[in-house]
């Protein structure tokens, strides 16, 4: 059985599930990590997913409005290693998506690294459409950029 918590990002499960990932991302990102964390602080995230199984944290994503009108990014999205490939990630994803158009989103965006090709393919299968680098991410080689809008 699993349960679905809102909640913001000074919650302890978020912050030691956002742990697990980076440290799995300092592995896959190598010596682009430190360009890559410095954009991925976790101190004022107020819409974070925390996924539990039997009680148990799993993954988390979280979204965070952008300077644009109306366009939010997802940031953070995690599923520990040994529950991944059970369906947890499009869950995650799905809330977050409600709660988007429950803030009047209009479209998300997000930046993950072509060497998390669980991510890319995650994303693609959630409908998700490649689009061209945004803010910081704009000329990087290894980030790729997707959108979605939401109806």
């Amino acid at each position: 059985m699993h349960e679905i918590l809102r909640t913001n990002s000074s919650n302890e499960d978020f912050v030691a599930l956002v742990k697990k990932l980076d440290a799995y991302l300092t592995i896959t990102d190598g010596d682009e990590h430190a360009f890559y964390d410095q954009f991925n602080k976790i101190d004022r995230i107020n819409h974070v997913i925390v996924f539990f199984e039997i009680d148990r944290p799993v993954a988390c994503g979280a979204i965070k409005k952008m300077g644009i009108t109306n366009v939010w990014e997802i940031k953070r999205m995690f599923v520990e290693e040994s529950m991944r490939g059970k369906g947890i990630a499009t869950l995650v994803i799905s809330e977050l998506e409600k709660w988007a158009k429950e803030l009047n989103a209009e479209k998300l965006v997000l930046e993950t690294g072509k060497r998390q090709t669980e991510a890319v393919s995650l994303y693609h299968k959630n409908n998700y459409q490649i689009t061209e680098n945004f803010g910081q991410y704009i000329g990087v080689e290894n980030s790729i950029c997707f959108e979605k809008l939401l109806k």
